[in-house]
């Protein structure tokens, strides 16, 4: 009797010899190939000849030959030197002085006599320096031309095939050092942080918490969400404090200003507010904008507000006056975020139409467009001791450089809507995802040393598991995130955690980092 064997289609087939051969070759993937010795000496024994033939008759240091022994312990391929050249080289033996006495009116015997030897640096300097014969001058023009033919065809010297060094050698140069071959560049060992771990949940709320800020004294934290209010919260122990009632739609963004007692705050309402912490209610309203208003930001040293809408623009607008500045226009889509910072670029934005633009304030024109995402930008976070921030988007997180928006490098595998970020003084970037899985990373690296999805609270869905903004308290001892789920959720980092119980599980895997 035979066995029916399983009929696949084809194409389920060509996947397991896929995985298969996957399986197989996983292990060396991206591992660097084993240098041949034999190969290499060949390779590097053609390179001297063809591309530094016409300087190895330089003078060498007669000193560290004798130490080393023998005249070809320079050359590692073993090539002899020229016959020819023998009385070229003894022209620029360096010895050091004559002997001399130590002082005036010293006899000069064995005894007491002084002889200086030069350093190895001040040798070979000496050497370079000393007046050229005719051959060497002929050399000297030789391995000039080498870098002159580059120059000539537009070729930069310097890009070299990846793996190897090799500098152009000019006459007096160390032509051994320019034949090391340089390793591939791996990635840095991260720094280590401690894991941090979920130790309150806050519920108040009746809908989506949409925004979260901590004042500058770090007492209290301030809410806004989709039941249309502001909530005021004691940061120490989680308690309501205050209400604030006036919007009329969700509450996107809130912020509370450090030069004033104010907190501002806008919402899908088109409305943006002015409240007086002092009697608890609106001083101020701040029209212009033609659709949502999604965030906003403070200027942290002149009073300015800058907010931030789905009719694509981002306003500037005088704190007192509330006259509108600017109106920043140029993206084609909904502006997500905005940020404020005192150097240049002062304003940041994040757009649906996958750019970010950084804007200069006095003009209110932008500066410079940045394109590499390829999906809506919905978070933007500046460093608060590096002139650098990062943008978040479902593609992938991105490192930028002030003040021109030079790309650092990427931080992969948050596949997931991102809608807000925060990094802290020690290098801890957090990214929140609309799916509530939250990710940390450390800043320097883009090591992703944690992942965290905490459950839904007690009678939600797990479909309501989300985070729409994370932020740090001013002591950045505490993180806190607001969620779909309607809680404020507290997270501290893990006092009892060491290295030990929580080793960093990195390899040094070889950069292969994709520069869009």
């Amino acid at each position: 009797l035979f066995q029916e064997v399983q009929k696949h289609s084809v194409h389920t087939l060509v996947f397991r010899s896929l995985k298969r051969t996957h399986d197989m070759f996983v292990a060396d993937n991206a591992k660097p190939i084993p240098l041949d010795e034999e190969s290499h000496k060949v390779k590097m024994t053609v390179k001297l000849r063809t591309e530094y033939g016409s300087v190895l008759h330089m003078p060498t240091l007669k000193e560290n030959l004798r130490e080393k022994g023998g005249p070809n312990t320079g050359d590692p391929y073993g090539h002899k030197q020229y016959s020819g050249n023998q009385a070229q080289e003894l022209e620029y033996m360096i010895t050091g002085t004559h002997p001399y006495p130590p002082g005036p009116g010293v006899a000069l015997t064995a005894d007491t006599k002084v002889q200086r030897m030069p350093s190895e640096s001040a040798a070979q300097s000496l050497a370079v320096a000393l007046p050229a014969s005719q051959s060497r001058l002929d050399a000297n023009r030789t391995a000039a031309s080498v870098g002159d033919i580059y120059r000539h065809a537009g070729i930069s010297e310097r890009s070299q095939p990846p793996g190897m060094s090799v500098a152009m050698v000019e006459a007096g140069g160390n032509k051994n050092s320019a034949l090391m071959a340089k390793k591939a560049p791996t990635m840095p060992k991260p720094q280590w942080h401690p894991p941090w771990k979920l130790y309150r949940v806050i519920s108040g709320h009746l809908g989506w918490v949409r925004c979260i800020a901590v004042e500058p004294g770090n007492q209290w934290f301030v809410t806004g969400s989709a039941d249309r209010t502001i909530k005021i919260w004691d940061l120490a122990s989680g308690k309501l404090k205050l209400s604030l009632t006036g919007h009329i739609s969700t509450v996107r963004g809130v912020i509370v200003s450090a030069r004033s007692p104010y907190l501002f705050s806008c919402g899908e309402d088109k409305q943006v507010k002015c409240w007086d912490l002092e009697y608890n209610k609106v001083i101020r309203h701040y029209h212009g904008h033609l659709s949502a208003v999604y965030g906003l930001d403070l200027h942290p040293t002149i009073d300015v507000l800058v907010t931030c809408s789905r009719d694509s623009t981002a306003r500037i607008w005088d704190v007192r006056t509330k006259a509108s500045v600017h109106t920043l226009s140029g993206h084609t889509n909904a502006v997500a975020t905005v940020k404020c910072q005192a150097a240049e670029p002062q304003i940041i934005t994040g757009s649906h139409d996958t750019t970010i633009r950084l804007w200069d304030l006095v003009a209110g024109k932008t500066r410079v467009t940045l394109t590499n995402h390829k999906k809506s930008v919905r978070a933007v976070v500046l460093h608060p001791r590096h002139y650098t921030f990062a943008s978040g988007s479902p593609d992938n997180i991105k490192q930028w450089k002030f003040p021109d928006g030079n790309f650092i490098q990427n931080l992969s595998g948050h596949n997931a809507i991102i809608n807000t970020l925060a990094v802290n003084s020690d290098g801890v970037l957090v990214s929140g995802a609309d799916n509530g899985t939250m990710h940390l990373w450390d800043w320097r690296t883009g090591y992703n040393f944690q992942r965290v999805h905490a459950a839904v609270q007690p009678g939600s869905l797990d479909s309501e598991s989300g985070i729409f903004a994370c932020v740090f308290d001013q002591s950045e001892s505490r993180l806190l995130t607001a969620e779909a789920d309607k809680t404020i959720k507290v997270y501290k980092e893990d006092d009892t955690a060491t290295e030990e119980t929580h080793p960093i599980s990195w390899k040094p895997e070889i950069i292969k980092r994709k520069r869009f």
